[in-house]
């Protein structure tokens, strides 16, 4: 199975890609993930409506074939570390690719919020998108290794 974020942003920061490199390295071969960046549609005259669909044709156009689709939104589930762990356990169990996606200024077009098998929340608080992408790549490897009993998380 392969994790597949696909983010709508401009060209992060070297230490978020420097950061979410690290965590993608690590995780195992069978669970394999990658960050793949979708240009934001040029703001101009558009409006939000205009904006999100031509978003969203990107990020059809990138999404893995016949794979479980994953939205990060603020109304999403808010999981505990272990939740998503066993969040993840659920989705190798289906087989299908999953594919996360994180929206641009403007969020995500509502298609694919009810299209989702899953809506997650990362924070209460308002993250800049390199940092979505960065704590996102370090849950998926922190879930990881809770299943995998890997000694990196340490439940208190």
């Amino acid at each position: 199975m392969k994790l597949a974020i696909l983010a709508v942003g401009h060209r992060q920061p070297d230490w978020v890609n420097a950061g979410c490199g690290e965590y993608l390295k690590r995780m195992p071969r069978e669970l394999s993930a990658s960050v793949t960046e979708i240009k934001p549609e040029p703001r101009g005259s558009k409006t939000r409506e205009q904006l999100l669909a031509a978003e969203k044709a990107r990020l059809r156009d990138a999404l893995p074939g016949s794979c479980r689709l994953v939205v990060l939104d603020e109304k999403g589930d808010d999981l505990t570390t272990l939740q998503l762990a066993r969040r993840l356990e659920v989705w190798m169990q289906d087989g299908r690719d999953v594919a996360l996606l994180i929206g641009g200024a403007d969020g995500l077009d509502e298609e694919f919020k009810q299209l989702a098998s899953d809506k997650l929340r990362l924070s209460s608080l308002t993250l800049p998108h390199g940092m979505a992408r960065l704590v996102l790549c370090e849950q998926l490897y922190r879930a990881v290794s809770v299943l995998k009993n890997h000694p990196y998380h340490r439940e208190g």
